[in-house]
């Protein structure tokens, strides 16, 4: 996060140069027309949505809304929803330390297909992840005949949502660690270990301090993602009422069942949600911002 905070005080003094230079320097309908353009998608893509739904979920007054959230099954579903977040994100935040700190401070064989399979993710489309999880472990899939005898069920209950949440957003933490971490180099950590630290004095006492900012970033990242997912964990989860059903899982039922207001009260508290983490991820960039003053001025 320092390495990418320096790289926006960088940008910000390379714009400023290329605006008092008269051959660089745009022509200020140019600069309007841009300004202007940006701002359209703004509102017309990200505030006039946000707007109507909260407008939606309260135009029928606080008792609607209220009722809407107090059914059994939206708090079902936000029960799951909040449970398949607080198991991913640390497990993928176990995952994304370990493989940077692995690809970044070591050298080993099969370095560039971890980094591959790191990107998996985001080349394959959660729909497809969520079917590869269905023809291994459903019922006809190639462990399915070994779980029903154990009588271990995956597909269509809590388990297959958590793994489905857990492929969809592990990427998250470890690509914001890696260019970072790479960017610090190991002059730090060798320096340590000379000293006298061990593996693990390096990591808490080196490491992490540096990428502290960075791995919040990711974390805020990476549970968005988890209390948003669709596609994948539509596939496994089954759509069962009260059981197997997230927030926007509930939303699409409520929705496709004419129950308007119901469906945006509870599609207001997933954008509440994303309110608060755009929230804590501009908080995070402004104090990674101070704390990289602070060290170029001390």
């Amino acid at each position: 996060m320092a390495g990418a905070v320096g790289n926006l005080h960088g940008f910000a003094g390379s714009a400023t140069r290329f605006e008092n230079n008269v051959a660089t320097r745009d022509d200020t309908w140019v600069k309007y027309l841009v300004l202007g353009t940006g701002l359209t998608f703004f509102v017309v893509f990200l505030i006039l949505p946000l707007i109507t739904v909260f407008f939606e979920a309260f135009r029928r007054g606080w008792d609607v809304y209220l009722t809407s959230l107090s059914d059994p099954d939206a708090l079902s579903a936000v029960r799951l929803t909040l449970l398949a977040a607080a198991i991913s994100v640390p497990l993928n935040l176990v995952f994304g330390i370990s493989a940077a700190w692995a690809i970044t401070k070591h050298n080993f064989p099969g370095k560039q297909i971890l980094i591959s399979f790191i990107d998996l993710p985001f080349s394959v489309s959660p729909v497809v992840a969520g079917l590869v999880f269905v023809l291994l472990f459903g019922a006809q899939g190639w462990f399915g005949p070994w779980l029903q005898d154990n009588n271990i069920k995956i597909i269509f209950a809590v388990p297959g949502i958590v793994l489905a949440t857990i492929f969809v957003t592990f990427p998250f933490i470890a690509r914001e660690l890696i260019p970072l971490m790479q960017a610090q180099g190991r002059d730090e950590e060798e320096a340590a270990v000379t000293l006298g630290a061990s593996g693990l004095q390096t990591f808490w006492r080196v490491t992490l301090p540096n990428v502290k900012w960075a791995l919040l970033y990711g974390v805020i990242l990476c549970n968005a993602r988890a209390m948003g997912e669709f596609g994948a964990v539509s596939v496994v989860s089954g759509h069962i009422r009260g059981q197997t059903n997230t927030m926007p899982l509930h939303v699409e039922i409520l929705y496709n069942e004419y129950q308007f207001a119901a469906a945006f009260a509870v599609a207001s508290l997933l954008a509440f949600l994303a309110i608060i983490t755009l929230a804590v991820k501009t908080f995070i960039e402004w104090r990674a911002s101070a704390a990289y003053a602070e060290e170029k001025l001390g």
